[in-house]
């Protein structure tokens, strides 16, 4: 890890990729640096903000692609706390245990039928006072999502797989994407008991 400091816009200056997701960068108020999984990463703009801050990350994606990407940036930057390996999600197969996994605009892309068991291993490699993060599209009547995406959560779905979680934050607000597409999204930052 360098000693350089590096706010929420350094690598989307530096490297053209989008700024790490706000709501990430929300829960570092509250998450001190730890184990923390970045599941779905991409490129990395999630996973190399927290590796900035001091987070010990592990990042996976499917596509071999962006995790090159990832893994030259880190490298270009001299940052040792980030492990980037290609892994497909849906195969719930964690594997390790983290004190906090972000999973922010990934699970809408995964195969429906295999979200459960995505959310139960997610949960499990959690350790006991750990965070789970998620923001997912949604699909109301309200607001029907315009965008093709294989899964979409229904009202109180994420609410629903995470009971008996303690909530710091959880809503069902509207949201944009980066491509301007506007509908619901279920954003939370959940603890996992002790």
């Amino acid at each position: 890890m360098t000693d350089t400091p590096r706010d929420a816009h350094y690598f989307s200056q530096r490297h053209g990729m989008n700024p790490p997701h706000s709501e990430v960068v929300e829960a570092c108020a509250t998450i001190q640096p730890c184990k923390v999984l970045d599941m779905g990463c991409g490129s990395g703009r999630n996973a190399l903000y927290l590796a900035s801050l001091g987070f010990d990350v592990t990042a996976v994606d499917a596509n071999p692609s962006a995790i090159g990407t990832l893994q030259a940036i880190a490298e270009s930057e001299a940052m040792t706390n980030v492990v980037a390996r290609v892994y497909d999600i849906n195969e719930a197969a964690l594997g390790d245990d983290w004190d906090f996994i972000a999973c922010t605009v990934t699970l809408m892309f995964l195969d429906p039928e295999r979200i459960p068991a995505v959310i139960a291993d997610m949960q499990a490699c959690t350790r006991p006072g750990g965070y789970n993060l998620v923001v997912a599209a949604m699909d109301t009547p309200a607001h029907p999502c315009p965008v093709g995406f294989p899964f979409k959560l229904a009202e109180g779905e994420l609410r629903d797989y995470y009971a008996g979680w303690e909530f710091l934050k959880y809503n069902e607000d509207l949201g944009t994407l980066h491509s301007g597409a506007r509908f619901q999204f279920a954003t939370m930052l959940a603890r996992k008991p002790a």
